[in-house]
């Protein structure tokens, strides 16, 4: 995940391309000719190794000849060649690569041996980058620069399109030719050797030509950086996916209810909808959607107002709206009386709101004003059909007109095509989306309104629920090692519920019987009702072997129940080692609901969780959804409220609602069980019985396999695909008053108390803080502060409690580059708090997380009388100089001469 040299490759100023060739047809011949005719204003250099002019053009033996050094140099001679190749970029300070050659991993093991070679080049050369290789190369429209073999130059645009797939890039691009689409960026990764998609991710985010990005998916390898720079992208700009290859018959090998259920496609799924990526079923659909979600009018939910000329597309919307899941939103009294007023009588009184065929432009115009100030609207689609009395033209100018004054999105579907084509100009010239059918549209409203909601759920507030079980991961940890350590691939039930337990989740405790006799001996000693289930390492679906007996209530019944278990078992299942049957007393509640709560170990994404409706046909329901850990209160109240069947735990005709705040808090314990243990393979709770009282594991079958211990030791939590919260970034420290405080990562749910800070704070603190002056905190500035992604960024506050209170006295930030080369730093203490040592001690503590992170130099910035933070600047070894002619003073802190250690973290005078 690094930006590092990347304008090296996509704004060079001088390019050499080796193959170059004279020969038509030959790769090296069309990517010169690209580079040549599309009016690339750099300087371009042919390399070929037999001739001494190349498309009339001066050529070179080898880049040692060259007149001056390149800044990208683009391959395109035998895979064979380019070891050698990149070692000579290496030697000369070449920074910037694309290798279009093929006959790498693509083609076997000669080929990743290629591939090998290259990176261990690399390794020699840290700030030389490498597209490729067995790409189609990139263009950049706005530079007029061709660095591939692809036909055609794309006019500019906000778009950049980022491709794994050479072949699709050359039907896109010819698509989006003859379109007249334009693009920022299109890129193809081809191997993704060096540069992948996080990289470009990271790359285009600070693009100032770049409005949203199109992906093409076909597999991502760096699941945490692509995660990572997916989400802070989405938070800015749309990105919108097309995932190919949705399909696998991988789930049929799977060993629990949750590996057969949570298919490659739906963690894909959960993934994009995690980081805020809205995805695209057809090719058709990626650039209208882009397009539209580039636009940054949102809609508040799913309610669609329609404005038609005519009935027959105002059903057709309707249906297509329904049919998505979207909603037909219901006009307020107020908006009805206004329509009727400048409607007139036999208008369709209601939504659609059928304007009539005779509709001229005013009509349009008051009609569309009143639908967008009705306040159940959320955005509202005009539909035109051609008609003898429509005006296609003066209507697109007045609704383009109307719309241009709203903040709700507006968009059109004008049906036709040469009546209605001067229309579309006007409406596309005035940023208002169109299509040519109403169920076009209503797929394109459908993305924006996913979008709207995937960038909620990045940064939306959960409540802070608090978890009663001891955070103190290292003796959780180990003593769930002790039960992972009981059992070489599968642990019994009993050692599952163990495990479930030590995380505070509540289960039934079996107690194994090896025979009849022993059997009902148990079930005395518990009491009447029990169950019997069937016990062996080797059988997990108990119910397909008939290894489930339910609400025995006698001896007779116990010891029969007992000889069916174990003949069915061993009749249906011979190679299994059957061991007897566990014995558990019969919970049963009335009204309860049966889920399914799981995990697996996906090879791409790590652990992935699952929860839906449970029981032996959860398979057949396929009702479940999947989201990858950490979870916090909101996203697993978002899981559960996905589920079709979440009217049966939110009260459905009168049934009692379960204990919703229990089933959450049970998912959260259940997430730290699964970040915690990268030993856990898959996990299976089923089911889990809900009731308005409480949340119970009646079955539980945990499958393992020893950790990679090397590579989780590179990185905190590397199995997992999203960086969880950093605690053990927290620490007690002391005032000079003598208060305690806490020093703590910032979470979500901190919004509330990250306000009531600022609160505190004086106009005065506030302007050297943020260097601008505001009335209020609104919720998005809230979420810049309080929403961090660890991998990238620390947020620490200072928290002090009294009588029960908490309240945050302090906070600082680190935010470091995508390299980890840089980061800068600020801290902001309440008016009451400062001179109390709050800002000396954050700014230590963090000054060693930088350290530990690998930052070389960490900066900040003050005004000139900002005394008390000069002071801390200066006592941590901070160089301070001016900054031109206004007061701002910067601070910088090189950590490899002058890094602080853990001892200063809190200066003696905060004692």
């Amino acid at each position: 995940m690094t930006i590092r040299n990347l304008d090296s490759v996509f704004r060079p100023k001088v390019v050499a391309v080796v193959g170059a060739s004279d020969q038509p047809g030959k790769v090296g011949h069309t990517l010169l000719k690209n580079l040549v005719e599309h009016g690339y204003t750099g300087r371009v250099y042919p390399i070929n190794a037999t001739r001494d002019t190349v498309q009339g053009m001066t050529a070179y033996r080898d880049l040692v000849q060259l007149p001056e050094k390149p800044d990208l140099v683009v391959i395109c001679t035998p895979s064979t060649t380019v070891p050698k190749l990149i070692e000579q970029c290496g030697q000369l300070g070449i920074m910037g690569v694309v290798i279009i050659s093929a006959g790498f991993r693509e083609v076997g093991p000669a080929g990743m041996q290629l591939e090998q070679q290259i990176r261990e080049i690399q390794k020699s050369y840290p700030g030389l980058r490498v597209l490729g290789p067995n790409c189609l190369g990139f263009l950049v429209p706005d530079l007029k620069l061709s660095a591939s073999f692809a036909r055609g130059m794309p006019k500019p645009g906000r778009l950049a399109f980022l491709s794994q797939s050479g072949a699709l890039c050359t039907a896109v691009l010819d698509w989006a030719l003859d379109a007249g689409i334009g693009f920022s960026h299109f890129v193809s990764l081809g191997n993704m050797l060096d540069v992948g998609l996080d990289d470009m991710l990271d790359y285009l985010a600070a693009d100032p030509t770049t409005d949203a990005v199109i992906l093409y998916v076909e597999s991502i390898s760096r699941a945490r950086e692509f995660m990572s720079a997916a989400r802070a992208f989405a938070s800015h700009k749309p990105i919108v996916a097309y995932k190919a290859g949705r399909f696998s018959d991988s789930a049929k090998a799977a060993s629990s209810h949750t590996g057969a259920m949570a298919g490659v496609d739906a963690v894909y799924e959960a993934a994009f909808q995690r980081a805020g990526i809205v995805r695209v079923f057809d090719v058709d659909d990626m650039f209208d959607c882009a397009e539209l979600l580039s636009r940054r009018k949102m809609p508040r939910g799913a309610r669609l107002g329609i404005i038609t000329n005519a009935g027959g597309p105002g059903v057709m919307a309707c249906d297509a709206l329904l049919a998505r899941h979207g909603q037909i939103a219901t006009l307020t009294p107020a908006t009805i009386e206004k329509l009727n007023s400048v409607l007139p009588p036999f208008w369709s009184h209601g939504n659609p709101i059928d304007v009539l065929g005779d509709a001229p432009a005013s009509r349009y115009a008051e009609s569309l004003g009143a639908v967008l100030a009705d306040p159940q609207v959320d955005t509202v689609l005009v539909i035109l059909t051609p008609q003898d009395m429509t005006d296609p033209e003066a209507t697109a100018r007045a609704v383009a007109e109307v719309a241009g004054r709203s903040s709700k999105p507006v968009l059109a579907a004008w049906m036709g095509r040469g009546m209605v084509a001067s229309g579309v100009k006007i409406l596309g010239a005035a940023g208002v989306p169109t299509y040519n059918t109403p169920e076009h549209a209503i797929r394109a409203f459908m993305h924006l309104v996913a979008y709207a909601k995937r960038r909620e759920v990045l940064y939306e507030t959960p409540r802070d629920v608090p978890l009663t079980f001891s955070l103190d991961r290292p003796t959780l940890h180990a003593r769930a090692e002790q039960i992972l350590k009981s059992s070489d691939g599968v642990l019994t039930e009993n050692a599952s519920k163990d495990l479930l337990e030590t995380y505070g989740i509540p289960v039934t405790k079996p107690i194994a019987a090896s025979t009849a006799a022993q059997a009902v001996e148990v079930a005395r000693q518990l009491g009447y009702p029990v169950v019997l289930k069937v016990l062996s390492p080797q059988i997990s679906h108990k119910t397909d072997v008939q290894g489930v007996k339910l609400n025995l209530r006698s001896d007779d019944e116990t010891a029969q129940a007992f000889e069916q278990i174990i003949s069915s078992a061993r009749m249906l299942r011979p190679d299994a080692d059957v061991q007897g049957v566990t014995v558990q007393r019969m919970v049963t509640a009335v009204n309860s609901v049966e889920l399914i709560l799981g995990a697996k170990r996906d090879p791409v994404f790590g652990p992935v969780i699952m929860v839906g409706m449970g029981g032996i046909a959860a398979e057949v329901y396929q009702d479940r959804t999947i989201e990858l850990p950490p979870l916090n209160e909101r996203l697993a109240r978002r899981m559960l409220e996905s589920l079709r069947s979440w009217p049966l735990l939110s009260g459905y005709r009168g049934r009692p609602v379960v204990n919703i705040d229990r089933l959450v808090e049970v998912l959260m314990r259940f997430s730290y069980l699964v970040a915690d243990l990268p030993e856990v393979q898959e996990v299976d709770i089923n089911p889990l019985l809900v009731s308005a009282s409480d949340a119970m594991a009646l079955d539980a079958r945990v499958f393992v396999s020893p950790a990679d211990v090397s590579r989780l030791h590179q990185r905190a939590y590397a199995h997992l695909a999203i960086c969880p919260y950093p605690e053990e970034y927290t620490r007690v420290v002391q005032s000079r008053s003598g208060d305690r405080l806490l020093l703590r990562p910032v979470k979500p749910e901190d919004e509330p108390l990250w306000v009531d800070l600022l609160s505190r704070c004086s106009q005065e603190t506030l302007w050297r803080r943020f260097r601008y002056l505001f009335k209020e905190a609104t919720h998005e500035m809230a979420t810049r502060f309080c929403y961090v992604d660890y991998d990238r960024e620390v947020a620490l506050v200072a928290e002090i409690e009294k009588n029960g209170t908490r309240e945050l006295v302090g906070v600082g930030r680190l935010v470091a580059d995508p390299d980890h080369e840089t980061a800068e730093y600020a801290v902001m203490v309440a008016d009451a708090w400062q001179s109390c040592g709050v800002g000396m001690a954050i700014t230590g503590t963090m000054l060693e997380l930088a350290k530990k992170w690998g930052v070389r130099e960490v900066t900040g910035e003050t005004s000139y009388d900002n005394w008390a933070m000069r002071t801390i600047f200066q006592r941590y070894g901070f160089q301070l100089m001016g900054r031109g002619s206004d007061d701002v003073v910067l601070a910088r802190l090189s950590l490899t001469t002058n890094s602080p250690d853990a001892a200063t973290n809190v200066p003696p005078d905060m004692a």
